[in-house]
């Protein structure tokens, strides 16, 4: 099946690069265009903001079930505009020297406390009034 051949390309191209590999890449991109002068966090978050809704677009008006079903089309579509979310992401990381990994780490402690599986499993959060699931 092609899918399989894309994502083993994908969990490999994943598994194999470094979050500092990353933001070395988005680091030398803007360098070489001499774009840190724009880069600003503000100016970078404004940007991220626009690109999680073009992001979001893609899922507009289907459901669910179809948001997990799209064809390859729509899936590259999808996978440039979560490449550009994540450059953002990372080109924050960069001007404010943040250590994307032990920040992320320390947020799903965070997470974990906040969100206990003996009370969430199943659930999106405190609102949801349905029982916890097994």
């Amino acid at each position: 099946m092609p899918n399989d051949s894309i994502q083993d390309s994908i969990q490999s191209a994943d598994s194999g690069t470094t979050v500092g590999e990353l933001r070395e890449t988005v680091r030398q991109f803007v360098q070489e265009r001499d774009w840190k002068q724009f880069h600003s966090p503000k100016n970078l978050s404004m940007a991220l903001a626009i690109e999680a809704a073009e992001l979001m677009e893609h899922f507009q008006w289907i459901s669910p079930e179809e948001s997990r079903n799209v064809d390859e089309s729509a899936r590259h579509e999808v996978g440039e505009e979560l490449a550009d979310v994540l450059c953002y992401a990372l080109a924050i990381a960069n001007e404010m020297e943040i250590d994307i990994a032990s920040t992320l780490q320390s947020k799903m402690v965070k997470n974990r406390n906040k969100y206990p599986v003996d009370q969430f499993r199943g659930r999106f959060g405190a609102a949801d009034t349905r029982p916890v699931s097994d």
